[in-house]
């Protein structure tokens, strides 16, 4: 017997994306796998990480608690679909030159929380940063370095 399987129609980083899909596909690895886009990373599987964070028609979700058929007509924008062509947004490059990324595997998910904040809140305090981001772990940096980042890039202090 075959695996069941759903039709999909999506835009992907402004790029449209049509197929078949297994039913039971997560959204996380529709996107690594069928679509190629590696930069979401799935880390605790269980939607408390924050690695595998992607927006759905704005909204941050957990891609790894989504079935990639809830983004039926949607718009899912991923960490690739951040920059415009090449050029950094004030957060990427923040967190370049404050040091808010180690091992990388954090990265596209603190990327996608905090441009989310900065939209929201175009100059958080410490406070609100710390509240926005609690939901994105890092093993590595202790935190200071995305605080800084962030702050950093609602300063205007990225190059």
């Amino acid at each position: 017997m075959s695996e069941p399987t759903v039709s999909l129609s999506l835009h992907i980083n402004g790029t449209p994306w049509q197929g078949e899909i297994p039913a039971n596909r997560l959204l996380v690895d529709f996107l690594r796998y069928d679509v190629g886009l590696t930069g979401t990373k799935e880390g605790c599987s269980v939607g408390v990480c924050g690695a595998c964070t992607v927006r759905l028609d704005g909204r941050l979700v957990s891609s790894c608690l989504t079935l990639a058929a809830m983004a039926d007509g949607a718009d899912v924008t991923t960490v690739e679909g951040l920059a415009e062509r090449d050029d950094l947004k004030p957060i990427q490059r923040a967190f370049i030159e404050h040091g808010g990324f180690q091992c990388g595997i954090c990265t596209p998910g603190q990327l996608l929380a905090a441009q989310a904040l900065l939209e929201t809140d175009p100059h958080p305090d410490e406070a609100a940063i710390k509240g926005w981001m609690m939901s994105n772990l890092c093993r590595c940096t202790g935190y200071y370095g995305i605080v800084r980042s962030i702050e950093a890039a609602a300063a205007g202090d990225a190059s």
